[in-house]
């Protein structure tokens, strides 16, 4: 299978080429692309060398999927251009997401939203995703009435300049990426800000979770941080329910939830964190326990890799599932009916 990778010598693209080898994804041929001043360089994918080249280029070649993860201005032009030839398009930025023609999947909850005609399908935000992971069976259970987010976000959220200035202030030096000090500090600032003072990363979570557990009636209230961690997402989770739930019912739920991991022994000082969260494809749950302030509340804390799962592992476990589809491949004639 001919498989392009968008973005592909940027961090997140690295590890998608990372995980499409772990996975032992069936690509005969790949084609990385990037932005022109990395056209002839080479990637590393299963053992040899690809060189890199123009959407142009790999839209000829006429690839049956196309990972993006270059931005979501990239995503808007390009992204359209290799549907049109029948290629599926899984789309990490946010530009699609809220498009109600475009799914947003997160495999183990909604795979079944796919349809064999859905050419663009939208990877969610990786700070929502390692959130909907563990909550989805609870809001099915109990229904979630109000979620309250706080999140603790490290630099490699920012990309590879993010990495940069967090390891020059480290050495002394100065970066250009965050408008403050990232080292010995905290910005409660990701993305830019909206009229009403949230951000847009912050209301990335709040629109994204509705529509990934298809229920608009959720109230989120999200705060997003970044944090001076070099990998890894945390989150504070704070929810109400409509209905009334027992805790070890609340903890089973979660734990028998795929992708989902429990790690919650607070007397043996056992709890998720970022460091121990760092290249894996779970989302690790711990600190559970009822919010004592308000009727069916509770309380948890999560963590994940958001390169791994909160962003390439789950756009290829979208792959994944159009593989098992019997999609990839499959002339247009045959999809449309």
């Amino acid at each position: 299978m001919i498989v392009a990778v968008v973005g592909a010598t940027g961090l997140v693209g690295s590890k998608m080429l990372q995980v499409l080898e772990e996975r032992a994804f069936p690509v005969t041929e790949l084609l990385p692309v990037a932005s022109e001043r990395s056209w002839g360089k080479k990637v590393l994918f299963r053992g040899r060398e690809w060189t890199v080249m123009s959407a142009s280029d790999a839209i000829a070649r006429k690839p049956a999927l196309a990972i993006f993860s270059a931005g979501g201005a990239v995503s808007a032009q390009l992204a359209p251009r290799f549907a049109e030839i029948g290629c599926y398009v899984v789309d990490n930025s946010s530009y699609w997401r809220m498009d109600p023609s475009v799914p947003l999947v997160v495999p183990e909850i909604n795979a079944d939203v796919l349809k064999p005609t859905d050419y663009i399908i939208a990877n969610p935000n990786c700070s929502t995703i390692q959130m909907v992971l563990p909550l989805a069976p609870l809001h099915k259970a109990y229904g979630i009435k109000r979620i309250v987010v706080s999140t603790y976000q490290s630099v490699t959220g920012a990309g590879q300049k993010g990495i940069e200035q967090l390891e020059a202030e480290r050495a002394g030096g100065t970066g250009s990426k965050f408008p403050h000090q990232i080292d010995l500090n905290v910005l409660p600032h990701i993305d830019s800000f909206l009229p009403d003072g949230y951000t847009k990363e912050e209301m990335k979570m709040v629109n994204e979770t509705r529509k990934i557990l298809r229920d608009p009636s959720i109230a989120v209230s999200a705060t997003t941080v970044r944090v001076p961690v070099k990998g890894g997402h945390s989150e504070s989770v704070n929810l109400e329910f409509h209905r009334p739930f027992e805790l070890t019912d609340a903890v089973k739920l979660m734990a028998d939830m795929p992708g989902v991991v429990i790690q919650d022994d607070p007397a043996n000082n056992l709890y998720p964190m970022p460091i121990t969260a760092w290249e894996k494809d779970d989302v690790f749950v711990g600190r559970i326990r009822r919010d004592t302030s308000v009727e069916n509340g509770l309380n948890l804390w999560c963590v994940s890799d958001n390169i791994r799962k909160g962003a390439a592992t789950n756009a290829v476990q979208i792959a994944q599932v159009l593989l098992r589809n019997g999609w990839l491949g499959c002339p247009l004639s045959l999809k449309s009916h």
